[in-house]
């Protein structure tokens, strides 16, 4: 699994810097385009959406017409509506060509998931999946203080050149990647999706993915401009958010040591109490140094949390597994979507604080919810 793997982590760093892109960027191009900040936060969550809702589409699309084919035709498209984001004249079109470039990176990280889920024994399958947030790691810091300078000394514009380039260039790159020899499902896409709605874990499992999205990345899509709400730079403020990165990256080897020893409950738990205690930090403050907290901390709630929702998702219910695990990802940043579209009011007024303590109080439940019922849960 040793090339796989570091394929599959390039896919996933691909998707993840143009997806992190933006956060760094909102002031900037909210001022650039003439429009107030709250719509080029919509935009973001327009983004969001877009990239769930085609990800159980992808799964369908994946299981016939092969994972590694799926990922190098979404990559190629994914390509086009970046470059073509990065020639936008107003908040309307910029909406439309980010909708598009979510729709087609949307593949990315689900049809990595369901590949090291065909290819890898369940035994050591958290171990990599928590190996392919290197590459979300990665992506997410050199997005988030890349953007930032970029947009700084060369314009919002050339990020989106930068994502367009990488995706094609991946996409030529993953010819090496070898496709999985399975068999087709017999069943198809209705049978697969009647499968999930008749299973109540898979269910809570997609319930769960969909609120914690609202919560994390709602979290982190709004530390950025919290940060600059301060009076310092977009280039400080994405230095700042790319702390996230390199948590996420030093806490998923040791998530991914853990897991071989914790039960996946304890690590919920875990990534939620750290969730809450950073929601709270910032509603406090948004200066620097509680900032670069936050961002450590939500780090370490993505790798122990998240990560530990990704594996389950691989296993509740196997005989749709592509099905399951791409609703995962759609759940996750249509929740997201949902949360983007709530705080963009109060991230217009500056109610930075409000945002994140409301946050911090939806991660109290869901914490509770998650860890009871993945300790319950046993495999069919």
């Amino acid at each position: 699994m040793t090339r796989p793997v570091r394929l599959l982590q390039a896919t996933t760093f691909v998707s993840t810097m143009d997806r992190f892109a933006m956060p760094p960027m909102l002031i900037v191009m909210a001022s650039a385009l003439g429009v107030p900040l709250s719509a080029v936060v919509q935009t973001a969550g327009v983004y969001f959406l877009a990239y769930g809702l085609m990800q159980p589409v992808w799964g369908v699309v994946s299981d016939r017409l092969g994972r590694v084919r799926t990922l190098r035709l979404t990559l190629v498209a994914a390509g086009v509506a970046a470059a073509g984001s990065a020639a936008v004249t107003t908040v309307g079109q910029l909406g439309v060509a980010r909708a598009l470039t979510g729709a087609a990176f949307s593949a990315a990280v689900p049809a990595s998931l369901i590949y090291v889920g065909d290819t890898v024994p369940g035994p050591r399958r958290q171990t990599e999946i928590t190996n392919l947030m290197v590459g979300v790691a990665l992506g997410t810091a050199l997005a988030s203080a890349g953007a930032g300078v970029l947009a700084a000394f060369a314009g919002w514009r050339a990020a989106f050149l930068v994502s367009a380039a990488c995706a094609l260039t991946l996409a030529f790159l993953l010819r090496r990647l070898p496709e999985p020899v399975l068999d087709r499902p017999a069943e198809g896409p209705l049978a697969q999706f009647g499968r999930l709605f008749r299973s109540r874990w898979a269910l809570l499992v997609l319930l769960i993915a969909f609120i914690e999205g609202g919560i994390l990345l709602g979290a982190l899509t709004l530390l950025p401009p919290a940060v600059e709400s301060t009076g310092v730079s977009a280039a400080l403020a994405g230095a700042v958010t790319a702390i996230y990165g390199v948590a996420v990256l030093v806490f998923a080897r040791l998530v991914g040591s853990l897991s071989r020893r914790w039960p996946a409950w304890r690590l919920i738990g875990i990534g939620a109490t750290s969730a809450v205690l950073a929601c709270s930090a910032a509603a406090l403050s948004r200066q620097v140094w509680a900032a670069a907290a936050v961002a450590v901390l939500i780090g370490l709630a993505w790798a122990a949390m998240h990560s530990s929702l990704q594996t389950w998702a691989t296993q509740v219910l196997p005989a749709a597994r592509a099905t399951v695990v791409s609703g995962f990802a759609g759940s996750l940043f249509a929740g997201s979507a949902v949360s983007a579209a709530l705080i963009a009011g109060p991230a217009e007024a500056g109610h930075y604080g409000v945002a994140y303590g409301c946050l911090g109080l939806a991660m109290i439940p869901l914490g509770l919810l998650a860890t009871v019922a993945r300790a319950r849960w046993r495999p069919a």
